[in-house]
């Protein structure tokens, strides 16, 4: 069995990130949302990995190399327009060849991995199999319809009127039974290769299609707001450790985890935080399922509930909470006198001011 990974797409929900670095790589715990993936995999068993890349290739290649880091053998293959998730199986049938393979889409998130999934699709070997959860708001994504038997009798991609609250999950598993489904769909109203389109059409040909309700955690890490939620739950599961330094003056409660060559001086952490190498934190206080990064410094400042990626600076700045902080940031305070604020945004730029 072969995976195929989709770490192409231009991450527009969570501009101005993405404006410079893709999505696939924005840290939750201060380690890239891909390596999750790249992880569970491996953890499943399977080796042989095709990373679908775009615009971003440079940047994924550099971050993931040839797969060795993870035990895995990396193949690129460039998608040169976002032209839909069958778009993608297609492009990449001479790397899958005749094998069975799982699809991932690269910002999304399973604690509890896919080992179980591939298991019982290797031993029972339908046609196709999809994972599904509930969700609050089905129509943000693909949107599966269960007839009385509990088997999928229909899908619908971002339905303004969902018929449940069933959502795919990111994971797709598929025999090479799917190449024929992708070249009998057209593009859908948006020009893109629908796999629910795909997965549709093995369905009203009377293939062996099935699913599996999962109940752990999942999220598709597409907007700021899910990126936090994802940090705080793979937070919730980190072990204190401290290979770093912190003086006498300062207080670690909880969870804490101080990488190497981080120093916390004067401040008090409240856990689950994990601070990356070479931070540094200085009369400051850092709250529950916040990640610093390597070689940030915090310094006079509160801040919970947050990431502040790689080489950020926050100096006397109070309270900061449920933020996403990008790499080499600085936040300080704005003077005082004359009263007003001074803002230098990039374009897509959210900004929230206390008056």
């Amino acid at each position: 069995m072969k995976a195929l990974v989709l770490a192409g797409g231009s991450g527009t929900r969570l501009r101005p990130f993405t404006l410079t670095s893709p999505k696939q790589l924005v840290p939750v715990a201060n380690k890239p949302v891909l390596y999750y993936v790249l992880e569970a995999i491996a953890e499943a068993g399977i080796t042989d990995v095709g990373m679908v890349v775009g615009e971003t290739a440079a940047e994924i290649r550099s971050a993931v190399g040839d797969g060795s880091e993870f035990g895995l053998d990396v193949t690129y293959l460039r998608q040169e327009a976002p032209l839909g998730l069958a778009h993608a199986v297609l492009m990449a049938q001479e790397f899958l060849g005749d094998d069975d393979f799982v699809m991932y889409l690269g910002d999304n998130f399973i604690i509890d991995g896919i080992s179980g999934a591939v298991r019982h699709f290797a031993a029972e070997r339908p046609d196709a199999q999809v994972l599904l959860t509930r969700v609050a708001d089905p129509t943000a994504f693909g949107v599966a319809e269960l007839d009385a038997a509990g088997r999928i009798a229909r899908l619908e991609e971002k339905p303004a009127e969902p018929r449940s609250d069933l959502a795919l999950v990111g994971v797709y598993l598929f025999t090479p039974a799917v190449y024929e489904a992708v070249r009998s769909i057209e593009p859908s109203a948006r020009g893109e290769l629908e796999i629910t389109d795909a997965i549709q059409w093995l369905i009203d040909a009377g293939r062996d299609v099935r699913s599996t309700t999962i109940s752990g955690y999942w999220k598709d890490t597409g907007n700021v707001t899910d990126m936090l939620e994802v940090n705080r739950s793979v937070l919730e599961g980190i072990e204190p450790h401290k290979a770093g330094f912190a003086d006498a003056a300062s207080e670690l409660v909880g969870r804490v985890r101080l990488e190497a060559g981080a120093e916390v001086r004067d401040s008090r952490i409240v856990g689950p935080v994990v601070i990356g190498a070479g931070a540094v934190i200085s009369g400051s206080y850092v709250g529950p399922y916040t990640s610093i990064g390597e070689g940030c410094r915090i310094e006079d400042s509160e801040i919970e509930f947050s990431i502040v990626q790689r080489d950020s600076h926050l100096g006397g700045v109070r309270r900061v909470q449920g933020s996403l902080i990008g790499r080499n940031v600085t936040v300080t305070p704005a003077p005082r006198i004359p009263a007003g604020n001074r803002l230098i945004l990039g374009d897509h730029s959210k900004v929230q001011i206390s008056s």
